[in-house]
């Protein structure tokens, strides 16, 4: 079992190293412009669009399907900030 030691190790290593990354200033500023830009976008594909699961299988029809997805939420975007008026 020496490659399980020699992979906690690793593991570990790279978990500290995000931990890092995480806690530098650059990183503090950026998370809460994610949240705020990135993140509703998903939560409103996967809870009111129920986009939990592809239903397309192979890279270009799961490509199209997300493209879809995220076409009607842009156009949902604009109808509710006033752009058809």
């Amino acid at each position: 079992m020496p490659g399980m030691v020699s992979s906690r190790v690793e593991q570990q290593f790279h978990t500290d190293q995000m931990k890092q990354r995480i806690d530098a200033d650059k990183a503090r500023q950026m998370i809460p412009a994610r949240f705020a830009t990135v993140e509703p976008v998903f939560g409103n594909l996967r809870h009111n669009k129920p986009l939990s699961r592809f239903t397309l299988r192979g890279r270009e029809k799961v490509d199209g399907q997300w493209k879809l997805y995220c076409l009607v939420h842009n156009i949902e975007k604009l109808g509710h900030h006033g752009y058809a008026n």
